[in-house]
């Protein structure tokens, strides 16, 4: 923190006339934005004006509750604030699911708290009485346990005397504080590297508020004078003091609120500038520090990776809330103004809520809107008017904080599901008049065929016009989604002027339900980048924020030059080091160089150098030009083999405690690295394909989870009755062929085993899914059916269980994951091979350190090692980070859901991928093309996959060729000989807990 009263000093005469000269001679033209650019308050609304709602009828939207919204403007009118606050002892719950894990204790300095250790599901209940009618608002006084595999916030499913009042109840966050820890040090190359969040929560007393940002205040609760229960579930270690009904605080108006401040006046002091990247804490670990190379920015980056402001993109997740503390020199009046950056979606604005103290001080700061900018804005928290806001500060420490609300645009977001209802209620109309076939021969009568619709549509476009009214009032400026709702609505009333052909078109209205939806994702997506915050006394001018054009010239031509001082180059490699190309991202390869350094160098003496590796070709072309790194990671499974037939990489089975190592990994991971009777890379992270389920729709329906393929089968007649179906991805072919006892190859490795009878079997059984029984051939966004509900239940990866855990809190409790579904043998087991994808290591045949490159690859795959970088990577970056490692037992030290966890290790141990001989490219090519052949063309399934057997043992016998494996005649030279694996991996079971 440092204080300013000043004019910023410019720059000598001399580099300025440098400047001008520099700008004319490359032309450049800057601009300049004033203080104050645009933005200002919202004014939040829980409905939009003129919106039509559609009673959506579906089963999906039936077994949830009510919004928030709706029930606080319908159910809750009328009904007063409660006036008195009731406390509850934590420690004491009047009922808890199981009294070993949920135990009364001493936490940090607080006795007699209810102390909840435990990564399963559990449940406390409380009985409060109430002593007069009326709205609460919930206070929970917690701290989340801490520990290396505890990085999540508290989520609680809360019920109300056995039921949720509202949809949002479902899921309630209860957040940790983090800051980062210790200082900002530096690598060889002069960058700085990005500090570890550690975890500095402390005890809190909080309100309960929605998990999705999507209401500016907290929940108010509905109780009537008596006796009440409160049920708390979750899964999430925590130690709870006290619960409180309180009564709900009204917030003033900025002029009310500046009515009632103490009679002040502006001090007489020296402003407050904060570094924001400075913070005392933040909520969230993924929110961090990030480079910016612009002139004006402090501190300046030189060239260097420089960590001189915070946020941006990552700091858009609902809630996500930083604070910075400060001290007011003299009591009195202050404003507040900020050098921001909010350029990420053109024309889009950002909404923040601004609290002093802990508390919002006045509703204006509730939804604090950043405009759009192309450029860095001074922006100063001022009215509509541009008058700044002022708020009355006592002298002495206070807390500035700065938290992400998706209130602004949250009615907007329920304004286009309602109507994406209605729409799929059109579609399917459609669908069933037409029977999914557009026949133009055919003549409608649309008022005849299908009434009502025309009144439908009208009501589409007069919603899509709300919505398009809205969201620029909202955004304060036209942006591309109030403009697609506007252009909808056009398209919608150009179907109206020929109703009868509306049939014609049931493509459009897919398109055009399809268009509104993809228009949620990004109305979230709320960056922030800022680089100091300023608190001035109120009759004091700002300092100026912004570089001039003189300064900006002086920084393109600096930043041009600097361009020329690069980082050590792929191509200059230290011989005394061990080289390490890594092929991900650069906050992967930071940390694994930091964590290296930390705890490998020291141990072995081996220095090591982590190089980013932007693509895979470059290792291909440094093999051409003679320069190989020892060890690259991060390549895709196929990679290993394609250079070991080419002699590039090394066989790891050469070395002598390899087969130690072998035995960390589940057997059917070994397949796609194995060649030519040795094995040529490690497994580093894996994927894995479980079945994920609404539980509420399911229920719903009656239907039990699938353990078979035939139990597949037999839910799909009532999901499509529903108008809803069953998701697999069409190119997922490996679970059909291995769960029914077919080999991808023959043992030697010279032809394909797919021409077997068990094959065609297999084959058929893939295709008739979408043949016979009516799966979707082509879906966009598994993620988002399962989210509306017309996709309930399907196949998926590791990708889909983040984004859920992540981005859909409204679904907390509403959905599970399960063995994917298999093939019963005849002993009555069930076959449920499936792969997934992995991502591994290999060492280059040329590295003249062998000896120590491998002992760098068992210390990378070892399980504290993995825990820490899982650990590390996921407390810097966030869940959206969660590392997939390989290592079963560090995957199990991983902050995973313990009961999803075990469904997880139980598909591990049927994990198996294919094998890649040469020429093994041509089998997933071949067979894809086949199922497009069957499926698409309509051509008999046995037919298609003859065609594609020879075409896969035509390419694989060119290949044998060419590598030695056969002679011109066909005659075997030397065999593949390629291990088996039949039974699941057993390793894994003791794992499972």
């Amino acid at each position: 923190m440092r204080t300013f009263g000043k004019k910023r000093f410019f720059y000598s005469g001399l580099v300025l006339l440098a400047a001008i000269l520099l700008a004319l001679a490359f032309g450049l033209g800057f601009s300049n934005a004033g203080e104050s650019a645009g933005g200002g308050p919202y004014d939040v609304r829980l409905e939009l004006e003129g919106f039509r709602a559609w009673n959506d009828t579906s089963i999906a939207e039936s077994e949830l509750e009510p919004y928030y919204a709706d029930v606080l403007a319908k159910a809750y009118e009328g009904i007063p604030n409660g006036s008195k606050r009731v406390a509850v002892d934590a420690g004491t719950p009047s009922a808890r699911s199981d009294g070993s894990v949920l135990r009364q204790g001493d936490y940090e300095g607080k006795d007699d708290v209810l102390v909840w250790n435990s990564m399963d599901t559990h449940w406390a209940e409380y009985e409060v009485n109430v002593p007069e009618e009326g709205l609460y608002e919930i206070h929970a006084t917690y701290l989340p346990l801490k520990g290396e595999d505890r990085t999540r916030p508290v989520v609680w499913d809360v019920k109300i005397d056995g039921k949720r009042p509202f949809r949002e109840a479902s899921s309630i966050s209860l957040y940790r504080q983090w800051k980062d820890a210790g200082e900002i040090e530096k690598n060889d190359d002069g960058d700085e590297i990005r500090p570890v969040a550690a975890d500095v929560s402390g005890w809190q007393t909080l309100p309960l508020v929605d998990s999705g940002a999507n209401y500016a205040e907290p929940f108010k609760w509905h109780f009537t004078k008596g006796v009440h229960t409160i049920r708390v579930e979750g899964y999430e270690p925590v130690a709870l003091a006290e619960l409180a009904l309180a009564p709900p605080r009204e917030l003033p108006s900025y002029a009310d609120a500046k009515a009632a401040y103490p009679s002040a006046a502006s001090p007489d002091v020296s402003g407050i500038v904060l570094q924001a990247e400075r913070l005392t804490w933040k909520n969230d670990p993924s929110i961090v520090m990030m480079w910016d190379r612009d002139w004006r920015t402090v501190p300046r980056a030189e060239g260097r990776i420089t960590y001189n402001t915070l946020g941006g993109v990552r700091w858009d997740w609902p809630n996500q809330e930083v604070t910075w503390d400060f001290e007011a020199p003299e009591s009195g009046l202050y404003k507040i103004g900020l050098r921001a950056l909010q350029n990420r979606f053109s024309q889009k604005a950002s909404f923040r809520t601004i609290r002093i103290d802990g508390e919002v001080p006045f509703k204006e700061w509730l939804t604090y809107r950043f405009p759009y900018d192309s450029a860095w804005q001074s922006v100063v928290l001022s009215d509509d008017a541009g008058a700044p806001y002022e708020a009355y500060l006592e002298k002495g420490t206070h807390t500035l904080s700065i938290g992400l609300t998706h209130a602004a645009v949250s009615p907007i977001v329920r304004g286009i599901e309602n109507l994406s209802a209605l729409l799929r209620d059109i579609d399917r109309d459609l669908s069933r008049l037409t029977s999914g076939q557009t026949d133009r021969n055919r003549t409608w009568k649309i008022d005849r065929d299908l009434p009502g619709l025309r009144e439908q549509l009208g009501q589409v476009a007069h919603n899509l016009d709300v919505l398009a009214d809205a969201m620029t009032e909202v955004n304060g400026r036209k942006d591309s989604a109030s403009e697609g709702f506007r252009s909808s609505a056009g398209d919608v009333r150009a179907l109206l002027e020929i109703p009868d052909d509306i049939p014609y078109h049931v493509d459009e209205i897919s398109s055009i339900t399809e268009k509104i939806n993809n228009f949620v994702v990004n109305l979230h997506k709320q960056p922030l980048q800022l680089d100091e915050i300023y608190i001035a006394p109120a009759d004091q001018a700002f300092p100026d924020m912004l570089a001039s054009w003189g300064e900006q010239a002086v920084g393109v031509a600096a930043n041009f030059f600097y361009s020329f001082n690069t980082r050590q180059s792929l191509g200059e490699m230290d011989p005394n080091e061990l080289n390490v190309w890594v092929l991900r991202g650069r906050d992967y390869v930071t940390q694994l160089q930091d964590l290296a350094d930390e705890t490998f160098t020291p141990v072995t003496g081996i220095k090591v150098k982590v190089n980013l590796l932007p693509n895979p070709q470059l290792l291909v072309m440094s093999n051409a030009a003679g320069l190989q790194p020892d060890v690259a990671l991060g390549l895709n499974q196929d990679l290993p083999v394609d250079y070991a037939i080419r002699g590039s990489v090394y066989d790891l089975s050469e070395f002598g405690d390899f087969d130690r190592i072998y035995g960390k990994f589940s057997p059917g991971s070994w397949q796609a690295l194995y060649y030519d009777k040795g094995y040529y890379g490690l497994p580093e992270t894996q994927s894995f394909q479980v079945l994920y389920y609404r539980k509420d729709i399911m229920r719903e329906l009656g239907l039990a989870i699938p353990e078979t393929w035939q139990d597949v089968y037999d839910i799909l007649p009532t999901l499509q009755q529903n108008d809803m179906n069953f998701y697999m991805d069409p190119q997922e072919f490996l679970p059909f062929i291995s769960q029914n006892g077919v080999e991808f190859y023959t043992p030697d490795g010279f032809a394909t085993g797919l021409d077997t009878p068990d094959g065609f079997r297999a084959f058929k059984q893939w295709t008739d899914l979408y043949n016979m029984y009516a799966m979707e051939k082509q879906v966009p966004s598994f993620y988002q059916h399962f989210r509306s509900g017309t996709m309930p239940i399907g196949i998926s990866d590791y990708n889909m269980y983040v984004q859920l855990a992540a981005a859909a809190p409204e679904l907390n409790g509403r959905w599970g994951i399960a063995l994917i579904p298999g093939v019963q043998k005849e002993d009555g087991t069930i076959s449920r091979w499936a792969g997934g994808q992995q991502t591994t290591g290999v060492i280059f045949q040329e590295s003249e350190k062998k000896k120590q490159a491998w002992e760098f690859l068992k210390w990378w795959v070892s399980t504290d090692t993995q825990v820490r970088y899982g650990s590390d990577l996921e407390a810097i970056n966030g869940v959206s980070f969660r590392w997939n490692t390989a290592n079963a037992e560090a995957f199990v030290r991983l902050p995973w859901k313990r009961e999803d966890a075990n469904v997880i290790l139980r598909q591990w141990a049927w994990y198996k991928e294919k094998e890649n001989p040469p020429g093994g490219y041509f089998m997933g090519r071949e067979l894809n093309n086949a199922w497009v052949r069957s499926v698409i063309d309509g051509m008999n399934y046995r037919s298609s996959l003859e065609a594609s057997i020879l075409d896969i043992n035509r390419e694989l016998r060119r290949k044998q060729q060419e590598f030695g494996f056969i002679d011109e005649s066909g005659k075997p030279l030397k065999t593949l000989d390629f291990p088996v694996v039949k039974e699941p991996w057993d390793g894994v079971n003791q794992y499972v807990k």
